[in-house]
């Protein structure tokens, strides 16, 4: 069980990428390479959301284990970032807006 609560604690909501999406909007200017960063992790996720179901349809293991390996990178992402910013080892302005 407590894989399952850590698994739930670490997803995101559809309110909070859409709360990240827009802090991202906002401040792409002062912070283009954070803005770069979550794109690329959003186009990841996306990859395994397409690429998922069809790697299990063909049966290639392999790629099916990525594709849905991917699926937890955002909230990995997130979890990564606020444990930085909580440590005190990087600076996270967004953070704020997830909680």
């Amino acid at each position: 069980m407590q894989g399952i609560d850590l698994a739930r604690e670490r997803a995101m909501t559809l309110q909070q990428f859409q709360s990240l999406r827009q802090w991202h909007l906002r401040h792409w200017q002062s912070k283009p390479v954070e803005t770069h960063i979550w794109d690329g992790i959003v186009t990841l996720w996306m990859t395994g959301w397409v690429a998922g179901p069809a790697t299990a349809l063909l049966g290639i293991d392999w790629a099916c284990t990525v594709s849905f390996a991917l699926l937890l990178l955002p909230g990995l992402y997130v979890a990564l970032r606020d444990r930085m910013h909580r440590r005190g080892t990087l600076r996270c302005d967004w953070i704020v807006v997830l909680r």
